[in-house]
């Protein structure tokens, strides 16, 4: 049943596990909040002074309370009468809550790109209050298709789509995938798509992450490889920097050597000294029988400092696993820390969960995913609310009807296995995607959001 119209409709499709709380009414944190009512900077005034957002409560109040409803809930409440529609799709709730609701307690979504944004729309996941919406398209250039590898990243509540590999048809030859140098920005308040300076030099699958309590955001790496193609394209050691407040994009030192299909994260909160951290991906490769290429992934991470404002020199550290250990580096997950120390950095290598550590600069077993997935390379993961999502694909028993099904994705449920590594507990959702094309985790783009 879908709630509401528009890009924020949300929709219930997910059924809890046994046990599994399904967040209700205002936070407790609320309370807190009553002592320190809306100033001037965030107030909120309807257009006609007839209307009132909560008959018998000044605007003021009622801003405060509305604006502590979940993310999720919002698109549907705009439907109850015009007053809540003009607050709804106004900066002043964003304002509210940016205020009032300290960042690790606003609603933890995920994003999910499972094609190219411009032809295929986004869809956002609110595992806490079990919804999914969609979001607009992203703007459609006639010349270029086929976009994937790119890098999606979420600051201060906009949603940024940075990069990927694509097509071009003004580019010969035209079945050879060029690298993309293109930004785009989703302001939730507008539900719009905006056009950023493009990056100095054009990548994909490359590493990137926002600097935390900043209006900075890092890229490093990267090449040109397309999702249709196993192998070649080009490879880079290009950093940049991109700065919000001025709009443009800024060169860094680059990395120590030619890296692409990296991850990349920050560590370090405001009191600290914060780095980024590079891991993982491809650099150069062999043939085999002098025929079929292969790539020599790398077992080892780079590390750039930044303190106060700057940006340091890179440093490598060492192999983080033996030879034979493993191919490459799994799936990547960052779980913050509530208290702002450093964070867990979880991998997940086909049916096993790692953390990494940082004093031994080695992965250690954390657990097991309990339902093993028959295909190892199509899992989701990622860190939502404190806890690891492991994502597949889901059509119920083994039968002959649901085979079939297998075979179009476009019908299958996603199945999470959420671990929390604190208490160390697993437990399970089974959730139906209001997906318009096939999802395929192998391909798919995905990154979180704090709204």
């Amino acid at each position: 049943m879908m709630f509401g119209t528009g890009a924020f409709g949300f929709t219930a499709g997910v059924a809890p596990a046994a046990g599994v709380p399904v967040a209700t009414g205002v936070p407790d944190i609320l309370k807190e909040s009553f002592d320190s009512p809306v100033r001037s900077g965030a107030e909120f005034h309807t257009e006609n002074p007839t209307l009132t957002l909560i008959p018998g409560l000044p605007d003021d109040l009622a801003s405060l309370i509305l604006a502590f409803l979940p993310f999720s809930h919002h698109g549907r409440l705009k439907s109850i009468c015009k007053s809540w529609k003009q607050f709804f799709s106004s900066r002043t709730l964003r304002s509210i809550r940016h205020k009032h609701i300290p960042l690790l307690k606003r609603s933890h979504i995920l994003c999910i790109f499972p094609q190219d944004p411009s032809i295929s729309s986004p869809y956002l996941f609110d595992p806490q209050n079990l919804a999914w919406c969609y979001l607009p398209p992203m703007p459609c250039n006639p010349h270029v298709y086929g976009l994937c590898n790119f890098t999606s990243v979420s600051h201060d509540s906009r949603l940024y789509v940075l990069g990927g590999s694509l097509f071009d048809t003004r580019s010969f030859p035209l079945d050879r995938p060029s690298p993309s140098s293109a930004a785009f920005r989703y302001d939730f308040v507008t539900q719009s798509w905006d056009s950023l300076p493009p990056m100095l030099s054009p990548r994909g699958s490359f590493a990137c992450a926002a600097i935390p309590n900043t209006d900075r955001i890092l890229v490093a790496g990267g090449g040109s490889r397309h999702t249709m193609f196993g192998a070649a394209g080009s490879r880079m050691r290009s950093v940049e920097m991109y700065d919000i407040r001025r709009n443009e994009w800024v060169a860094l030192d680059g990395l120590p050597r030619f890296r692409a299909g990296c991850v990349g994260f920050m560590v370090g909160n405001v009191d600290e000294e914060k780095e980024f951290w590079v891991m993982g991906g491809y650099g150069e490769s062999r043939t085999i029988l002098g025929v079929f290429p292969v790539d020599e992934y790398y077992r080892d991470a780079v590390v750039m400092q930044l303190k106060n404002g700057g940006v340091g020199k890179w440093r490598e550290l060492g192999d983080m696993w033996e030879e034979g250990e493993r191919r490459q580096l799994g799936r990547i997950a960052i779980v913050e820390d509530i208290n702002g120390g450093s964070p867990g950095i979880f991998m997940l290598d086909k049916n096993d969960i790692f953390r990494y550590d940082m004093t031994s600069n080695h992965w250690w077993k954390e657990t097991s995913v309990p339902k093993r997935a028959t295909d190892e390379s199509s899992m989701g993961f990622a860190a939502l609310n404190s806890e690891l999502h492991v994502m597949v694909l889901y059509n119920g028993a083994d039968s002959a009807e649901n085979r079939r099904l297998r075979r179009n994705k476009r019908s299958a449920s996603i199945f999470l296995q959420i671990y929390h590594p604190q208490k160390k507990i697993w437990r399970t959702l089974i959730t139906k995607p209001p997906f318009q094309q096939p999802l395929d985790f192998k391909t798919a783009v995905m990154c979180t959001i704090r709204l």
